[in-house]
């Protein structure tokens, strides 16, 4: 294995595990902002109110996303394993 094929397959590796991270952390993020959002509007300052909401939409996107980082995550390896040959001259 070359240089040049390490470094391709750790920046493949980086963009898949990018990839499958990015639907969980913008929806983290949104979600975080509605609710804090929510709160300031209500004057609810109660930990428990804003906790309850952010990991139920959490579950919900990685329910929601779990098809879409898994057929990711099989295309990489997939990738990967048919570049076997290749990387073992």
């Amino acid at each position: 294995m070359t240089t040049q094929q390490a470094v391709e397959l750790i920046a493949g590796a980086l963009t898949t595990a990018a990839w499958m991270c990015l639907p969980l952390l913008v929806g983290a993020f949104v979600i975080g902002i509605v609710v804090s959002l929510v709160q300031i509007l209500t004057s609810i300052q109660d930990p428990a109110v804003g906790t309850a909401p952010r990991l139920a939409a959490i579950f919900l996107l990685i329910v929601l996303s779990a098809s879409f980082m898994t057929s990711r995550l099989v295309d990489y390896t997939i990738r990967l394993f048919n570049r076997i040959p290749e990387l073992a001259r």
